[in-house]
C-alpha cells in the first residue's frame, strides 16, 4: 500500500485498501467477533458484550468508511476514530489488526504484561489508537477538540466517535453535546452503540435515557436512528452525516449486547466477563 501522506496528502477519496462489499463486510464482522471471543478467552478477562454489539459499526467504519493508512498511522489527513467506550478495546484491536496496523497474531497478547494491547485503549502504545480511554464520558469532548483542530488547520479529515448509551448518563457527555452544537462542529459524526445495557443491568432501570432522540435534537444535533447491525443502514447513515452542514450529527445505532453469540445476547453478565474456553468453543461454533 502506498504512503498516502506523500501520494495524496489532501485527498478526499478513500485511502484504505478495502472498500468491501456488503457481503464481504458481513464476513469481516463475523471474523472480528471471533477474534473478540478468542482474545478475551485467552486473556481470561475483558469485555466481550459491548465489543460484540459494536462489531458491525466498527466493521463498516474500518473496511468501508474511514480514510487511513496503517503503514503511516500518523498521516495528517487521516480520518480520526475515537473509541469513547474504551472497555470495548477488543473489537477495535481486532479491526486494527485486520486492517494491517499490527499482526493478527498479536491479538492473543490482550491484557498481558508488556503487551501493546491493554484492557483499555492507550494511544502511546497501540498503532491506530487515537485516544487513551478508561473513564467513560470523555470521548465526545476529546472528539470535538479533534474536529475543531481540523477546522483550525484547514484539514479535510472527518472525526468519528463511538459512545455507549450507558456513558450518556455522564454529565460531561451533555456538556460536550452543547458545545458541539454551539460551535457547529459539522465534521464530527457521533455514533452511539445503543444496546440498552450496562455493567449492572438495563439502562432503562438504572438511568432511563428516553426520549433519547429528542434529547439530542433539543441539544441542536441532527439525528439518525438505525439498526446498528444492518450494514445497509449503517453505511447510508455515515454517508448522510457527511452531508449535514452547520450542526453535528449523532447516529443512534440500536444494537444487542453480545450480538452473534446466543448465550451472551442481552446478558449483562458478559459486559465485563470473559467466556471460559468451553463457552468460547460454543461461541466460535455459532460464529462460523
Amino acid at each position: 500500500m502506498p504512503n498516502h501522506s506523500e501520494v495524496c496528502p489532501e485527498s478526499t477519496s478513500p485511502s484504505n485498501k478495502f472498500n468491501l462489499s456488503t457481503a464481504e463486510l458481513k464476513e469481516m464482522a463475523k471474523k472480528l467477533r471471533r477474534h473478540v471471543i478468542t482474545m478475551t478467552a485467552t486473556a481470561g478477562s475483558g469485555h466481550p458484550g459491548g465489543s460484540l454489539s459494536a462489531a458491525d459499526i466498527i466493521t463498516a467504519l474500518y473496511f468501508k468508511v474511514l480514510r487511513y493508512n496503517p503503514k503511516n498511522p500518523q498521516w495528517s489527513n487521516r480520518d480520526r476514530f475515537i473509541l469513547s467506550k474504551g472497555h470495548a478495546a477488543p473489537i477495535l484491536y481486532a479491526a486494527l489488526a485486520e486492517a494491517g496496523y499490527f499482526p493478527v497474531a498479536e491479538l492473543t497478547t490482550l491484557r498481558k504484561l508488556d503487551s501493546r494491547l491493554q484492557g483499555h485503549t492507550d494511544r502511546k502504545f497501540t498503532p491506530g489508537v487515537e485516544m487513551s480511554a478508561g473513564s467513560l464520558g470523555m470521548g465526545l469532548s476529546f472528539a470535538i477538540g479533534v474536529a475543531l483542530a481540523a477546522r483550525l488547520d484547514s484539514k479535510t479529515y472527518r472525526t468519528y466517535v463511538l459512545l455507549s448509551d450507558g456513558e450518556c448518563e455522564e454529565g460531561q457527555t451533555w456538556e460536550a453535546a452543547l458545545s458541539a452544537a454551539h460551535f457547529k462542529v459539522d465534521n464530527l459524526t457521533t455514533i452511539i452503540d445503543c444496546n440498552g445495557m450496562q455493567l449492572s443491568g438495563w439502562t432503562r432501570d438504572i438511568m432511563n435515557l428516553e426520549p433519547f432522540i429528542q434529547k439530542w435534537q433539543a441539544f441542536g444535533w441532527h439525528t439518525i436512528d438505525i439498526d446498528g447491525h444492518d450494514l445497509d443502514q449503517i453505511l447510508p447513515a455515515c454517508q448522510g452525516a457527511e452531508k449535514i452542514k452547520g450542526k453535528p450529527t449523532v447516529i443512534i445505532a440500536r444494537t444487542i449486547k453480545g450480538k452473534g453469540v446466543s448465550f451472551m445476547e442481552n446478558n449483562a453478565a458478559f459486559h465485563g466477563k470473559a467466556p471460559t474456553w468451553k463457552e468460547a468453543e460454543r461461541a466460535l461454533k455459532e460464529l462460523e
